[in-house]
């Protein structure tokens, strides 16, 4: 078990590491060293959401972070996010952060969907780590 923890880590400071890059599921799992179902599963398993979907939230909390904090051009930000266009950028936006990113901006306020998920000795699968948990609760 301590062993896929080490793993479910390297993804995640794997992912971290290249949030502004084109990582898929093929390059994740060939840097890891693991098939892509297999580490899927295992990654599932530990965090309650897919490899696909903490990426994809994650690049949009700080896509959300530069809407707020920088002048940076929506589209700028968009393609740093992963997005080749500003329509399907603001339609993934749209269904995470519920506001359109020229809204959010002027709205201003910065509120994380998905903090980095950090594995602790007392994560237990299924179950996110109650120092995870307390982050997301503040």
């Amino acid at each position: 078990m301590k062993d896929q923890k080490e793993v479910i880590k390297k993804v995640i400071d794997f992912i971290e590491r290249n949030l502004e890059k084109e990582v898929s599921l093929d390059n994740i799992s060939i840097n890891i060293g693991y098939s892509k179902f297999h580490l899927n599963r295992m990654f599932t398993e530990y965090t309650g959401t897919t490899i696909y979907k903490y990426l994809q939230n994650r690049r949009l909390t700080v896509a959300a972070e530069k809407l707020v904090k920088t002048d940076k051009p929506i589209m700028q930000i968009a393609y740093e996010a992963g997005y080749d266009t500003q329509q399907s950028f603001s339609f993934a936006f749209k269904q995470v952060y519920l506001y359109p990113p020229k809204l959010y901006r002027n709205i201003g306020i910065f509120t994380p969907k998905q903090n980095k998920i950090t594995m602790c000795s007392s994560c237990i699968p299924n179950y996110k780590c109650i120092a995870e948990r307390r982050e997301l609760a503040a």
